[in-house]
């Protein structure tokens, strides 16, 4: 069991900045699970999943970096704030590389209870550039939930839960192949889901 297991993030913030420089490489360690489910969650069309997680890790290092511990979010929430920011603005920089709208992105698993108005809070000099706004990503959600099959909905569960092909192959009893197959059906639609909302929401601006 490592010592600083017993220790609020926060303290470990502190005395990482006292100088304790082992902290850094603990707290990286401790959230990089996070990453990864973030990472996951997030759809860059024709992009590359661990280059999301590499710019995840960017974030979490600035958020250790920054994060003040007299704020009033805690180390956790300002962590998933940073991860966000992070792997947004590599979508961003991506579409517009390819000189493409920014359709692809769409967060997937909000956790429970994370306050959008800290976010903001942190944010307020330009919030909307971070995530998409919560009640549109609640709308949306429940959009794709109704585009995709029962079995692609169980497959999007357990991809968003970390797992890989094999091990939903092995607990659908299907094989990897159809998976595969699976998601890739899902990014499809949830593309063209993406597509059909901005298209809508142009059409409402011209109202």
């Amino acid at each position: 069991m490592n010592p600083y297991d017993e220790i609020s993030d926060e303290e470990l913030i502190l005395r990482f900045k006292n100088g304790e420089s082992e902290i850094l490489d603990y707290l990286m360690e401790k959230y990089k699970d996070m990453v990864r489910k973030k990472a996951r969650a997030m759809f860059l069309i024709g992009g590359d999943n661990d280059d999301l997680i590499q710019e995840g890790m960017i974030g979490l290092f600035k958020a250790v970096r920054d994060y003040q511990p007299d704020k009033e979010a805690s180390f956790q929430t300002f962590a998933r704030m940073c991860v966000d920011r992070q792997i947004y603005n590599a979508i961003q920089n991506s579409n517009r590389q390819k000189h493409q709208p920014l359709n692809s992105y769409i967060s997937l698993s909000q956790d429970p209870g994370e306050s959008q108005d800290h976010l903001q809070d942190m944010w307020a000099d330009n919030p909307e550039s971070i995530i998409i706004d919560q009640e549109n990503v609640r709308s949306l959600e429940q959009e794709i939930t109704c585009t995709l099959s029962l079995m692609e909905n169980q497959v999007l569960e357990y991809y968003l839960d970390g797992m890989g092909y094999s091990e939903i192959a092995a607990l659908m009893k299907k094989t990897p192949k159809s998976i595969d197959n699976a998601l890739q059906r899902i990014r499809t639609k949830i593309k063209e889901q993406l597509k059909s909302t901005n298209n809508t929401n142009n059409l409402k601006n011209l109202k």
